[in-house]
């Protein structure tokens, strides 16, 4: 309500908590840094031969990660990244040449993987990838013997393997590397809160880098904070073509056009039916609607061999249509399968179905997905949700924005227990931020100081005292609705308003603005200026600026124990005053809370005057005074 408190006790309350969760975190955090990890070598002339020897061209992010990923292996601190990327977007190879510059220097990588037949596809790409280079892959699932595994494990005791590729089982106690150096999870988000804690403990000193197209809000938000190094491959490969996604209630028709089109342009078909009990019926029922039509059937329960055999029996093309359950839903390379019909679409997550999704678009074709659910009015508001940002968000390199919608759906929960929903829903995954920001910002200069006084000397040698500065008015400062009339446009153009950085930025702005809705109206001048305002106050230390009845009050930092007062920049205001710019402004402190008063001003540009005398003062060497 408008005029109540109940607003800023919300934020109050949130930041209470925030407060809580974050505390854990930057002991977490502190921690991690502290600890003393391998500092990798630089690359030596085999790294640059596998590098060479990658048959496409990198693209710009994946090029990127790489070496992100590369110079926080050179670091002696302990590697956590989380590599961000769409599927069929390159972050397997990310991962080879992290591997590989692992192996270059004598240690051993653990690849952990969430199903077997991805394992057994890691397996060979690695291998493929590094079979012209002195390195020996193997592979760790339920498709071994048991006499196959002891073999296996002795060999990687004895240090004679150097790239593990495994399931929940490299997790074991029996697992035993000679001298691991790095450990790289594929899919983080399928693996459960034990096989979490596990890798805690294998990982405290262990690079570690983290691969996922949907990293659950969870990790998601964890990165976004900085409490892990976070990279995104955005940059989708030449020639591919989104997957055109479509919503149908269950349908004989559409699943007979759909199977009967595909493999008329030679393609194949994934059909997804997560129920082991009647999957032979669904495949019965395919058969019945497209006859001739060779249909495999592949799910966990089977037995490895024969599971195996029916993955292989599609890649080479001999099946023309695969009815499966999820276990197809990670990684799974197999170019001539184009068209996806996934089957209660409204019982997944949103990461499994953008997962699956991704299992079909791999090649220069256009692919399809279509996803059969009940009757919207039977299903839940959240079902709904799902489906609809899955059908809005089909572009290539759409998993991090699905990621975002789905920590939006779903809540952050606390980012260290075990509790799932967060308080997201109430105030706005953006203001959670800020506020989460301000916390971990007061944190460390309160009750973490000691742990982070190398940064607050940094902060302290910028100058940088305040996060941001509210600007509070009562002049018209906006975007008229008379000069751009959709408000849609509007708040896209606020919200750009407000990431601006710099003059050169605010500059380009204002050209495109002029560009495209003609000459500027005075009240967005006034906003622009604003913008400057706000920058400039920011860089003086002012946290608050009031511009109300011809006075202008300028809020120092409200706290007391900031550095802000001991500083040369709060020296030069105070010498400032003495000048003949600064005597008509007087310093005031009210109930412990120090501003500066000006009265007189009309105008944000008499406002944004003022402040120029008082930086181009504080910057005077002090003698000149």
């Amino acid at each position: 309500k408008l005029g109540s408190n109940a607003w800023a006790n919300l934020k109050q309350k949130t930041k209470s908590k925030v407060k809580d969760i974050a505390k854990d975190l930057i002991k977490l955090y502190a921690e991690r840094k502290s600890k003393r990890g391998f500092a990798f070598t630089p690359d030596t002339y085999l790294q640059h031969e596998l590098e060479a020897s990658f048959i496409y061209e990198d693209t710009p992010d994946q090029l990127k990660a790489t070496l992100d990923v590369k110079k926080d292996m050179e670091k002696a601190i302990p590697m956590d990244r989380l590599v961000c990327g769409d599927v069929g977007f390159g972050k397997t190879e990310v991962a080879v040449r992290a591997a590989f510059k692992s192996v270059t220097d004598n240690k051993q990588v653990a690849v952990l993987v969430p199903t077997t037949i991805l394992a057994l596809q890691h397996y060979k790409t690695f291998r493929d990838r590094l079979k012209d280079f002195p390195c020996k892959v193997d592979y760790l699932n339920r498709f071994k013997s048991a006499a196959q595994q002891k073999e296996t494990l002795k060999q990687l005791a004895e240090g004679k393997i150097d790239i593990l590729v495994g399931t929940h089982r490299l997790l074991s106690k029996d697992v035993k590397f000679k001298d691991l150096g790095l450990i790289i999870v594929d899919e983080e988000q399928k693996f459960g809160v034990t096989a979490k804690e596990r890798l805690k403990t294998m990982r405290v000193n262990v690079d570690t880098l983290t691969l996922t197209a949907t990293p659950i809000p969870r990790t998601l938000h964890f990165s976004l904070m900085g409490a892990r190094d976070f990279s995104v491959i955005n940059t989708p490969p030449p020639n591919r073509y989104p997957v055109q996604t479509e919503l149908h209630t269950m349908n004989e028709e559409v699943i007979r056009d759909a199977v009967g089109f595909e493999i008329q342009r030679g393609g194949q078909v994934f059909f997804v039916h997560n129920r082991v009990q009647n999957i032979k019926d669904m495949a019965d029922l395919i058969m019945r609607l497209c006859p001739g039509v060779s249909v495999g059937i592949g799910h966990g329960q089977m037995n490895p061999e024969e599971l195996e055999n029916v993955m292989m029996k599609f890649i080479e093309g001999s099946y023309d249509v695969l009815v499966a359950t999820t276990i197809i839903e990670s990684g799974l390379d197999i170019p001539n399968a184009n068209t996806i019909i996934i089957n209660n679409a409204h019982l997944f997550g949103l990461s499994d179905l953008h997962q699956m999704r991704g299992r079909v678009g791999r090649s220069n074709k256009k692919a399809f997905c279509y996803l059969l659910t009940q009757p919207a009015y039977l299903l839940p508001a959240d079902a709904r949700k799902r489906l609809k940002a899955i059908e809005e968000f089909s572009d290539l390199g759409s998993g991090f924005n699905i990621a975002l919608r789905d920590l939006d759906i779903r809540g952050a929960g606390n980012l260290l227990g075990a509790e799932q929903s967060g308080f997201i829903a109430e105030i706005g995954f953006e203001l959670y931020h800020k506020i989460l920001d301000e916390a971990i910002q007061e944190l460390k200069e309160t009750d973490f100081k000691d742990l982070f006084s190398e940064e607050l000397k940094e902060k302290a040698a910028a100058q940088q005292y305040v996060q941001d500065c509210q600007i509070d008015t009562d002049l018209e400062i906006l975007i008229p609705a008379t000069y751009v009339s959709s408000t849609a446009e509007r708040l896209f153009l606020y919200r750009e308003l407000d990431n601006i950085e710099d003059e050169l930025e605010l500059m380009r702005f204002t050209d495109k603005l002029k560009d495209r809705f003609g000459k500027i109206p005075k009240p967005t001048l006034q906003l622009l200026d604003t913008i400057r305002l706000r920058k400039l106050a920011k860089d003086l230390g002012i946290e608050k600026l009031v511009l109300k009845q011809q006075l202008l009050i300028c809020y120092f930092p409200s706290n007391g124990q900031s550095a802000y007062y001991q500083s040369p920049l709060f020296a030069g205001v105070i010498k400032f005053l003495q000048t003949p710019q600064g005597r008509d402004a007087r310093m005031k402190d009210k109930a412990g809370r120090l501003s500066l008063v000006l009265s007189g001003v009309k105008t944000i540009s008499e406002s944004l005057g003022f402040l120029v005398h008082l930086q181009e003062s504080v910057k005077q060497p002090a003698e000149q005074f």
